[in-house]
């Protein structure tokens, strides 16, 4: 397996150094920036694995940054944030991050995050393959691209593992934290709003545009998809 390579977006010079020395015992070649265009420039040259982002940036704050970046790249989004209000964590994942985590955190959960993010992006969950078609809506499995209408829409990689695990599940409701489980790896022990499973189900819905109607919300319980 060849080295992953991280980029850490950040301008605090201690916490970089942190990362860079605990990452890198890990195996993980870790490069850094230290404003947001900057940064921008080396996601574009050096095509990193995953991007840890901080949201206060010099030059181009973190959600400018990753909305640009989403315009042209699906590389994972980890945010780095001081920021603790609801309405910051939602607006990062509307704009396509993968995940976040609040300062302070531990290295041990930063790691873990990291891993569970490139698991998923690269593809190591169980899949049975083929492809799966639901009214106007194909799925190839295999190749991960999805069409509507024989139009092919751009998910990012969790948001193809959602949909991937909704048809799987053949109609059947999966709760909030089982999709957390599977998608992010994460136990409930750990302090994870289960919120960020309704913001990555609410983009997918968007764009799956007339077949996002398919997935229905359960209330107190989760989410399921409609295959009739």
């Amino acid at each position: 397996m060849s080295t992953r390579k991280i980029l850490v977006v950040e301008d605090e010079k201690d916490l970089v150094r942190l990362i860079k020395y605990n990452f890198e015992r890990e195996g993980y070649e870790v490069i850094s920036a230290a404003d947001g265009k900057s940064g921008l420039d080396s996601a574009r040259r050096k095509k990193p694995d995953i991007i840890l982002l901080d949201v206060m940036l010099p030059k181009m704050d973190g959600f400018e940054f990753c909305r640009l970046l989403r315009q042209e790249s699906k590389c994972p989004v980890l945010f780095l944030t001081a920021k603790k209000s609801e309405v910051d964590r939602i607006l990062g994942l509307k704009l396509g991050a993968d995940d976040y985590v609040t300062k302070p955190f531990s290295v041990g959960e930063l790691l873990a995050r990291v891993e569970a993010i490139l698991r998923r992006s690269c593809g190591q969950a169980d899949s049975s393959g083929g492809s799966i078609r639901v009214g106007d809506l194909d799925v190839d499995l295999d190749r991960h691209e999805v069409r509507v209408k024989d139009k092919a829409v751009e998910l990012t990689p969790k948001e193809f593992d959602f949909l991937k695990l909704l048809l799987e599940s053949d109609g059947k409701v999966l709760s909030r934290d089982l999709l957390m489980e599977r998608i992010w790896g994460y136990d409930k022990s750990m302090e994870i709003d289960t919120r960020t499973v309704d913001q990555h189900i609410a983009r997918l819905r968007r764009k799956l545009k007339s077949e996002g109607e398919r997935i229905l919300t359960v209330t107190n319980s989760g989410y399921r998809i409609r295959r009739d």
